[in-house]
C-alpha cells in the first residue's frame, strides 16, 4: 500500500464520514468527524475478535503516517494561511495588543501553571515524572488550536468583538507554543547544553520574530505580483506558491513557518490587497480555492485524530491522569487570561465574562497531539500522549458542543453581550 493509496483511503473515509455527519448526525464537521471516526475505530476493535482485517488495515494506515510531520511540516501551513485569509485584518489590528499578550504571556504562564499542577498531581496516582517533562506537557497543551477553534466558532454565535480575540489568539499562539515546546524539549533532551536564559531568549526571538518578518515579506511580494496582473488562474497559483515555498524557506531559515503563514495570509486577505490587487472574479476564486483546501484538510485531519486512538497505550493510570488533566488545563487557562483581560478591559471594549468564554472556547486540537507524538520514551511519551488525547477529545466534543450554549446563557444573564 503506497502513499497514494493511503491518501485515497483517507479522502474516501473523510468523504463518507462527512456525508454521514451532514446527512444524519448534523454536528459541526470538526466534532462530527471526530466522533464518527472514534466510534468506527471502536467498532473495528469489536469486530477484530471475529475478523481483524479492517483493524490491521487501519493500523497500517496510522503506522505509515508520520502524524507529527504531516501536520506540523505540511498541513499546518495551508490551514493557517486559509484561516488568516478569511480573518478581518482591520479588526485584528484594533485588538492587536490583547491578542499579542494572550498569545505570548498567556501561553508562557499557562505552560508553567499546567506543568506545576501536573507535577504535583501525578504522584497521587502512582506516577513519578520529572518537573521538566511536566513542563513539556504544559507547553504542548497550552496553545489553543486555530483549526478546531475556527471550525467551532463559526456556529457558536460568539459576539464578533470576542470572536476576533479568540481567533486572533489561536492563529498566533500555536506558533508561539511550538517555539516554547521546542525550547523546553531542547533543555529536557540535553541538546541545549548548559541552560542559558540569553540563549533561550535569542532562540525565541529568532523563531518568532523571523517568522513574522518572513510572513510580512511573503505577503508583500504576493501582493505586488497579484497587483501587476489580472488573471485569476495565475493569481490563485501565486497564493499556493506563497504557502508552499514560504514553508520551505521558513524551515531552511529555522524560523516559525506557522507564524509566517498567518502573517502572509492576513496581508493577502486584507482589504488593501483585495481592493488594489484582486478583481471581483479573482477574489471569488481565491476565497473559494482556499475554503476548499481548508475543508478538505480539516476533514482528513479530524479523521486522523479519531484514528490515533489505535496508537495509544490505554493503561488505567494514564487515562486517569488524562481525566485529571482536563480541569487542570481549564483552570490554568482561565488563570493565565486574568491579567491580560484586566489590563485591557478598560481601554478596549471587552464583553462581560470574556475570560470564561475564552477559556471554554479555547479548544485544544491536533497540534497538541502532534507535539506529544514527538516526545521520546524517556520523556514519558505514552503517558503524555494519552493525557493529551483525553484533553483534546474532551475539548473538541464537550467544549465544542457546549460553547454556543454557554454564550447564549451568558447573553441572557447579562441582557445581551
Amino acid at each position: 500500500m503506497d502513499y497514494f493509496v493511503i491518501a485515497s483511503v483517507l479522502v474516501f473515509i473523510s468523504a463518507f464520514f462527512g456525508y454521514l455527519n451532514v446527512r444524519f448526525i448534523k454536528l459541526p464537521n470538526t466534532i462530527g468527524l471526530t466522533v464518527i471516526t472514534i466510534l468506527f475505530t471502536m467498532g473495528i476493535f469489536a469486530l477484530s475478535y471475529y475478523d481483524d482485517t479492517l483493524l490491521n488495515a487501519e493500523r497500517y494506515i496510522i503506522t505509515h503516517i508520520d502524524f507529527r510531520s504531516v501536520l506540523l511540516d505540511v498541513m499546518l501551513s495551508f490551514l493557517l494561511f486559509a484561516g488568516a485569509l478569511h480573518t478581518d485584518l482591520q479588526k485584528l489590528k484594533e485588538q492587536k495588543w490583547p491578542i499579542l499578550f494572550f498569545a505570548t504571556f498567556g501561553v508562557i504562564v499557562s505552560t508553567f501553571l499546567i506543568g506545576t499542577a501536573v507535577f504535583f498531581m501525578l504522584p497521587g496516582i502512582g506516577l513519578e515524572v520529572k518537573f521538566i517533562y511536566c513542563l513539556l506537557f504544559g507547553a504542548l497543551i497550552s496553545p489553543t488550536d486555530p483549526i478546531a477553534v475556527l471550525g467551532i466558532l463559526k456556529k457558536a454565535n460568539v459576539p464578533k468583538k470576542l470572536e476576533i480575540k479568540i481567533v486572533g489568539e489561536s492563529l498566533f499562539n500555536d506558533g508561539v507554543g511550538v517555539v516554547i515546546f521546542l525550547t523546553i524539549f531542547g533543555l529536557a533532551n540535553g541538546s541545549a547544553g548548559e541552560f542559558s536564559f540569553t540563549d533561550v531568549l535569542v532562540l525565541f526571538v529568532h523563531e518568532v520574530g523571523g517568522g513574522l518578518l518572513l510572513g510580512a515579506l511573503l505577503g508583500w511580494i504576493t501582493y505586488k505580483l497579484m497587483k501587476s496582473i489580472d488573471d485569476y488562474d495565475i493569481e490563485v497559483i501565486i497564493t499556493l506558491a506563497t504557502v508552499m515555498t514560504g514553508t520551505i524557506i521558513a524551515q531552511y531559515l529555522h524560523v516559525s513557518a506557522p507564524l509566517a503563514m498567518v502573517v502572509s495570509g492576513l496581508i493577502v486577505g486584507g482589504n488593501i490587497t483585495r481592493k488594489n490587487a484582486m478583481s471581483e472574479v479573482t477574489e471569488n476564486y481565491v476565497d473559494k480555492f482556499w475554503e476548499l483546501i481548508d475543508i478538505l484538510l480539516n476533514t482528513i485531519l479530524f479523521v486522523l485524530i479519531g484514528m490515533e486512538i489505535l496508537v495509544l497505550d490505554l493503561e488505567i493510570e494514564f487515562i486517569l491522569a488524562g481525566l485529571f488533566a482536563i480541569p487542570i488545563a481549564l483552570v490554568c487557562r482561565y488563570l493565565s487570561l486574568i491579567i491580560p483581560v484586566n489590563v485591557f478591559s478598560k481601554r478596549l471594549d471587552f464583553v462581560p465574562n470574556t475570560s470564561l468564554i475564552m477559556t471554554w472556547g479555547g479548544l485544544r486540537g491536533a497540534i497538541s497531539i502532534a507535539l506529544a507524538l514527538g516526545l521520546t520514551q524517556e520523556m514519558h511519551r505514552e503517558l503524555f500522549l494519552v493525557m493529551t488525547y483525553v484533553v483534546v477529545i474532551f475539548s473538541i466534543i464537550v467544549q465544542g458542543l457546549t460553547v454556543g450554549k454557554l454564550v447564549k446563557k451568558l447573553r441572557k444573564k447579562n441582557g445581551g453581550i
